[in-house]
């Protein structure tokens, strides 16, 4: 079964950077994809970011594209999202997930971590 934790989050300004960090157990992940989303309130749950564990291969929402940063260090089982430049419409609980490469579904989801951006 497939455990997924995150942590990192905070409150910061706008304009600072934040690194969450999602510790993954459970699983063998090299035929998995990992990725972010995020929920603010009264929205819905969006994609902000993914990578392939295997290959590294990553994808991005354009509303974070050229600030945030996705990637995994296999030998600590663990998926980072950097974020720079924050504003505050990135406030939100940010989740990381997983899926089998061949699954379009995630399955497995973390408990979320809040981040929240002051202006």
């Amino acid at each position: 079964q497939v455990q997924l934790v995150e942590s990192g989050g905070g409150l910061v300004q706008a304009g600072g950077s934040l690194r969450l960090s999602c510790a993954a157990s459970g699983r063998t992940f090299s035929n998995y994809y990992m990725g972010w989303f995020r929920q603010a309130p009264g929205k819905e749950r969006e994609f902000v970011a993914g990578i392939s564990w295997g290959g590294g291969s990553t994808n991005y929402a354009d509303s974070v594209k050229g600030r945030f940063t996705i990637s995994r260090d296999k030998a600590k089982n663990t998926v980072y999202l950097q974020m720079n430049s924050l504003t505050p419409e990135d406030t939100a609980v940010y989740y990381c997930a997983s899926r089998e490469i061949f699954r379009a579904v995630f399955g497995s989801w973390g408990q979320g971590t809040q981040v929240t951006v002051s202006s």
